[in-house]
């Protein structure tokens, strides 16, 4: 939703009613959205990639998720119809090196398309926060909540570190309050606050470099000015 938002805001020819004959997300078949970190062990494991993702990233130990990422990047790599870009997207549960980890798979070799990075901090539901703006039935929550927590959930999102779900600082626990677990909600506080207002607030959550790294990575390619581009 956030790619497309900024694909369209920043491509002239491109309108929103146009997306789905201009671009397509997908997983390894065509079917799937998406392809989950989960998966990528079986599968490249299935695809004979077992013994050529090992080894170093220019010189250093891969950090956590560097292999995870090469694999992901080969399976792709070795489709019949490469990907014009590769989105690898991820909760940073407070582990510093997972950016890392990416970024170095990243460098690792000149793949045949783009790689676009997004590590939330700690976790995507501190994106969504991002975006929350609270409607007068929700202020009493918003205030209620901020309370319980001692700091500002939107303002101070980088704070719900908690890796317990329920625990007090918990990014989970905290939207579910604000939106009363309603996933349309969810997806109002990416889709209709204001890219600009994402990215400010966004710094500390990881949000606005992954917004970023959408402008000056995957607007290249869908607009034609950048490698895959048509």
């Amino acid at each position: 939703m956030l790619a497309d938002r900024i694909l369209v805001q920043e491509i002239d020819w491109l309108e929103s009613e146009m997306l789905n004959m201009q671009r397509q997300w997908r997983g390894l078949t065509p079917t799937a959205s998406f392809l989950r970190w989960d998966d990528v062990g079986d599968e490249a494991a299935r695809a004979g990639f077992k013994h050529v993702v090992f080894g170093h990233f220019s010189g250093e130990p891969g950090a956590h998720d560097a292999f995870a990422a090469r694999k992901a990047m080969l399976l792709f790599a070795a489709l019949d119809r490469q990907p014009d870009a590769v989105l690898l997207v991820r909760d940073a549960d407070k582990d510093p090196d997972r950016r890392k980890g990416l970024e170095q798979a990243r460098a690792d070799k000149p793949w045949p398309f783009e790689v676009v990075i997004g590590v939330a901090e700690p976790k995507r539901e501190c994106w969504v926060l991002a975006g929350f703006d609270a409607r007068e039935s929700e202020e009493d929550t918003l205030k209620q909540v901020e309370q319980r927590l001692s700091f500002h959930p939107v303002r101070d999102a980088h704070k719900l570190t908690a890796r317990e779900h329920g625990a007090k600082n918990d990014a989970k626990k905290a939207l579910e309050e604000l939106t009363s677990g309603n996933l349309e909600r969810e997806r109002e506080c990416l889709r209709e606050t204001p890219l600009e207002t994402l990215r400010q607030r966004g710094e500390r959550v990881g949000l606005t470099q992954f917004l970023s790294e959408i402008s000056e990575r995957l607007v290249p390619v869908m607009d034609g000015s950048g490698r895959g581009g048509e």
